[in-house]
Order: C-alpha cells, then structure tokens, then sequence
C-alpha cells in the first residue's frame, strides 16, 4: 500500500466499524422519544434518521440480491463464475460449477439479509432491528466468506487462492475500464 493511500484506506476503515456502531447508540438512546401520529421536532429527527438507515440497507441488499440474482438466469455468466474467469483466465468445470455455486449462495445470503431486515423493521423493536442491520451486519458478511472459503478449500480438489486485494483491483479495473472512454487509451 502506497504512502498517500494509507491514511485512506484507515479512514473508510474507521468509518466502515464507527458509523454503524453511532447509527445504533443513536437509536438506543432515542428509544424514548416516540414516534406518534402528532409529530415533534424529536420525533421527526428519530424517524428521518431511522427510515435513512432502513433504505439505505434495504437498497444496497436489493442491489446486490438483484446483481447476483440475474446472471443465475438461463445463458447467463453467474457474476461469480464470470470474476473466476477475469482473475484467472479459462476455468475447469469444476470450478465452474463451484462459482455458480458460490453465485447461488451470496444470491440467498443477500436474500435472507434483507427479508431479516424487513421483517424485524416491522415486528421487533427498534433496537432489535438496529441491532441487527448495525451491529451484526459486517460480522455476517465475514463469517459468510469465511465459510464460503472452508467450503471451498474442501469441495476443490485444486482451490484458486487469491487474497481480497486481488479481488478489490479487479473489481476496480473494472469499474476504471466502464468509465475510460472507448479510443482513449
């Protein structure tokens, strides 16, 4: 990591753990202030800040449910078969079944993350809920790579190692390929 990335990279670290961890203490200790029919300047705070961290959560698990979910259709590339195949050139079939696999998995984990999210929005209380998208939502995210990447190195009989990094740059080529315009390179 380069000089001038580092404190970058330590910032959205910082900000990836803090800002759920105050989204929640914000909504524990507002438990108090209700929100009723006859709205108050408290009330209309709590529930702007609440629906903001609702959507934003529901969005980004729609969208990563909805990416996943349409390259599992008939003649399409699962998205994480198609990143084998960027990283690592023609794949064996083996390993394509296993990424179609994996696609079908973080397909129902976004799936399952989300229908949570709702369900506990509208039946459990508040801070159950914000517990749940704040506090629980990394730490799922990184016990399903984890076991992803067990099952992997066990179902494999020759498992691509790679480390996040990799996947990130690639990823981000990407994203720098779509947004070069085409001739000026």
């Amino acid at each position: 990591m380069n000089d001038q990335a580092a404190p970058a990279k330590r910032l959205a670290l910082i900000v990836l753990v803090l800002v759920p961890v105050i989204s929640h203490l914000i909504i524990v200790n507002t438990g108090h202030v209700q929100i009723g029919l006859v709205p108050h300047l408290a009330s209309l705070a709590k529930l702007g800040f609440v629906m903001t961290s609702a959507l934003t959560h529901w969005a980004i698990y729609t969208t990563l449910l909805m990416t996943f979910a349409f390259t599992l259709r008939p003649g399409h590339d699962p998205l994480i078969c198609a990143m084998a195949r960027r990283l690592h050139g023609p794949i064996s079939d083996e390993l394509a079944r296993y990424t179609r696999w994996v696609t079908i998995y973080w397909t129902g984990f976004f799936a399952v993350q989300l229908l949570a999210s709702i369900l506990l929005f509208v039946f459990a209380p508040l801070v159950v809920w914000s517990f749940f998208v704040n506090i629980l939502d990394i730490p799922l995210v990184v016990t399903a790579f984890a076991a992803e990447y067990m099952v992997r190195l066990r179902y494999l009989s020759d498992p691509p190692r790679h480390s996040l990094a990799m996947i990130v740059k690639m990823v981000s080529d990407i994203k720098n390929r779509q947004e070069t315009p085409a001739g000026s390179l």
